[in-house]
């Protein structure tokens, strides 16, 4: 790529809203500090990969994001407005449950072991959000729920209850379920844990496909491959700090900071 194709790069980048706005983020669970100061800025229609080893505050993170997490101090904003809390008089005031329930709303979250509702069909697990909130009708929610499906590749398992489904297939439903509310932002954490190593591509795949469709996707993962080849930006998490922040070429390829390189050493 010419100078002034990634000049113009650059500039198209730094011109994007941004979608999620972490800072000073600090969260401790008894004696351990999980979170430690984290400042993250996520532009809106990049795919954002976390990478880390375990313990390091990843999934935490993730969590509040959506405020299923309370932070003990700073805060987080996604399209600008805070999340599970309102300014008031200088400080930060909790805001009530439904408030926080219709954020949620906007916020997709794939989590590693799908959640889905064992007592539902795929094409009922989609539905069930957008039709309790009252966003579609059931026959819209419905509809909309079996186009969703065939997009992730499930058009033909509609009607199957996730004992009915491989890993793979339930973490697809999952996917769909997250894509019904139509949310600017979606969280993975971890999607491929949970998955035979067979399986693990299908779901990947998808989220592949996602991520040309401009949705703002942060995705907590170990898959170093996945983040080279799909990811705008790569975020090196370790206790409970972000040590490195770049696009794949500079933290996977040249990290600068020697913990980078020892986590990069022993997964690649």
């Amino acid at each position: 790529m010419s100078a002034a194709a990634k000049a113009g790069g650059t500039r198209e980048r730094a011109a994007r809203p941004v979608a999620v706005t972490v800072r000073g983020a600090y969260k401790r669970f008894g004696a351990q500090q999980v979170l430690a100061g984290v400042d993250l800025t996520v532009p809106a229609g990049e795919v954002t990969v976390i990478l880390g080893p375990s313990g390091s505050g990843k999934s935490t993170l993730l969590r509040t994001i959506n405020h299923l997490e309370k932070l003990d101090a700073g805060h987080v904003e996604v399209g600008g407005e805070p999340v599970g809390v309102r300014r008031h008089r200088g400080r930060f005031k909790e805001l009530g449950e439904r408030a926080i329930l219709a954020q949620r709303g906007r916020i997709g979250f794939v989590f590693q072991n799908f959640n889905l509702f064992p007592h539902l069909t795929a094409l009922e697990n989609v539905a069930a959000a957008p039709a309790a909130t009252g966003r579609r009708s059931r026959a819209q929610a419905r509809e909309a729920a079996r186009e969703l499906l065939a997009r992730v590749g499930l058009g033909d398992r509609a009607e199957a209850y996730p004992r009915q489904l491989s890993g793979g297939q339930q973490q697809r439903v999952a996917i769909a379920r997250a894509l019904a509310l139509e949310p600017g932002v979606i969280l993975f954490d971890e999607p491929t844990s949970a998955l035979d190593p067979e399986l693990v591509g299908e779901v990947l795949s998808v989220i592949k496909d996602l991520a040309t469709g401009g949705t703002t996707l942060i995705v907590v993962t170990h898959e170093v491959g996945f983040a080279r080849e799909v990811a705008d930006s790569v975020v090196f998490l370790d206790g409970g700090r972000v040590l490195e922040q770049g696009p794949p070429a500079d933290v996977l390829s040249a990290p600068r900071h020697p913990r980078t390189r020892e986590f990069l050493s022993r997964v690649l």
